[in-house]
């Protein structure tokens, strides 16, 4: 003890070396700890991050479910009687095919009136359960949405206007269930035009 109080008293060169090592060490280990501290803090926050990620994409995936589920919910409301208007079109077809004709029996004509009453009847309900028919008129332009050309016919003037209605067509609120079946308009032929403007020369000749 007294060597070691000697040499802290006069003054060793090598001690003094050897506590500002012990000093540096010390600093340096400290620093390790700090930075391997702060590896695992950012590492943590990482993980933090990505179960943040994880949380909010679950999340999203839950509600975009369930707005899936409510808009399947309210369209199968909303549709709920397709079906059943599909099986009733051929229904509704003759009495469209019916109501065409025009008997001079007053007998049958009593009998068109009553079928026209049903018909009525029939059209109310559906109306109210949100169908509508899809009723082109002559002369109107082909809407491919609601209108579906099964033929066309030549015809002078501009193309694709409705000439003939085979079948009416149908919706469901917004759906459409079935097109109306028409025929549209086409412009003659260059070679049948020639051929009318050549007879009509020969006429004037």
């Amino acid at each position: 003890m007294s060597e070691e109080k000697n040499r802290k008293e006069n003054g060793c060169p090598n001690c003094e070396h050897e506590q500002i090592k012990e000093e540096l060490d010390v600093k340096k280990r400290i620093k390790e700890k700090l930075e391997r501290k702060d590896e695992e803090i950012e590492s943590l926050k990482k993980e933090v991050d990505r179960y943040k990620n994880e949380y909010y994409r679950a999340f999203a995936d839950t509600q975009n479910l369930r707005k899936n589920l409510e808009r399947d919910h309210r369209d199968a409301l909303k549709y709920r009687s397709e079906g059943f208007l599909e099986k009733l079109l051929p229904v509704i077809d003759s009495f469209n095919i019916a109501l065409k004709t025009k008997p001079e029996d007053p007998v049958l004509k009593n009998y068109l009136k009553g079928f026209e009453f049903i018909y009525s009847n029939i059209l109310e309900a559906l109306q109210s359960e949100g169908v509508v028919e899809i009723d082109p008129k002559i002369g109107d332009k082909l809407n491919t949405n609601t209108m579906h050309a099964v033929d066309v016919e030549e015809k002078e003037g501009p193309p694709d206007l409705v000439t003939k209605v085979y079948s009416l067509g149908m919706k469901l609120h917004d759906k459409v269930i079935r097109p109306a079946m028409v025929v549209v308009s086409k412009p003659p032929t260059i070679k049948e035009t020639n051929e009318g403007n050549n007879a009509s020369e020969k006429l004037d000749a």
